[in-house]
């Protein structure tokens, strides 16, 4: 890293993309003491405290670490090296901090292209939830120079209590797919239950208490054990956009994870398995549907 961008706290952070995830990690950030800069499609989203820029660019030219929580890997690679893009206007140094989670490959190539004009990109997908976010206490998994991660300490210590270097890019991605490979699947296998437990004449709203005391204590499944039913929901019930949202959280994610273990040569059946019945699983039914990143 050059000299000029090794104090960074009196520089600016900026960060693109105010969505689910993306706004509460901004609000957070916006308490750096150099000031945020943000940017979004939306002409009127924005954050308290915060300076508003109209592109990528525009960031870029007065931010030297700048965090993405967009889509997917088109969205990411558009902001970064699109028209209006972070590159064309991105100073020697610069690190940008992709939270989106993305494909591996995405990250490594993108990373290269970076690199060629003297920036670092860090994949850094993040896990604990707008809640997480909001609190502070996401933990959020980087791959990337090591350099570049230490650089990010000092202003995502605002957002993460667990800020881990998981190795070169694209292992931070490696390891939120590995990490909700484990989460996803375990929504699967609580549907099952659901189905199980109203057959052998369960009552599944007290059932549903039971397993949340306990996952407050150690964590698990029970976050979606919240209907009275496993039938289909329908789609003018309260609970279908709340299952809608997971069912295209973890669509996207079991197919990373199931490309992921293509290249690596590790064979994933109940990832297979899992995609092919979440939707139905969950009471829902229909082609895979996108929703924002988490």
């Amino acid at each position: 890293m050059t000299d000029a961008t090794n104090d960074t706290t009196q520089e600016p952070i900026g960060f693109i993309g105010l969505g689910n995830m993306g706004a509460p990690i901004a609000e957070r950030l916006a308490a750096w003491p150099g000031g945020l800069i943000v940017g979004d499609v939306r002409p009127d989203a924005t954050v308290d405290g915060a300076t508003r820029a109209e592109s990528p660019a525009e960031i870029a030219s007065a931010a030297t670490i700048i965090g993405i929580t967009v889509l997917n890997d088109e969205q990411v690679e558009a902001v970064v090296a699109g028209p209006d893009g972070i590159l064309e206007t991105a100073r020697e140094g610069t690190v940008v901090v992709v939270h989106s989670t993305i494909g591996p490959q995405t990250a490594i190539d993108l990373a290269a292209v970076c690199a060629a004009k003297g920036v670092a990109l860090l994949d850094a997908p993040v896990s604990g939830g707008a809640q997480g976010a909001k609190e502070g206490r996401l933990a959020i998994m980087v791959g990337g120079d090591r350099e570049a991660y230490l650089r990010i300490k000092a202003p995502y210590s605002l957002v993460s209590d667990m800020l881990i270097h998981a190795g070169p890019v694209g292992s931070g991605t490696k390891m939120k797919l590995a990490r909700n490979l484990l989460h996803f699947i375990s929504f699967t296998a609580t549907t099952e239950a659901a189905r199980l437990a109203e057959a052998a004449g369960i009552d599944l709203v007290k059932l549903g208490k039971v397993v949340r005391h306990t996952d407050a204590i150690t964590g698990g499944a029970g976050a979606i054990m919240l209907r009275d039913t496993a039938a289909p929901i329908p789609r003018d019930d309260f609970w279908y956009d709340v299952f809608d949202h997971v069912r295209g959280l973890g669509e996207k994610d079991l197919g990373l994870a199931l490309d992921l273990g293509a290249d690596v040569g590790v064979d994933l059946p109940l990832a297979a398995l899992s995609l092919d019945r979440f939707a139905d699983g969950l009471g829902l039914s229909g082609t895979t549907v996108e929703k924002d990143d988490e």
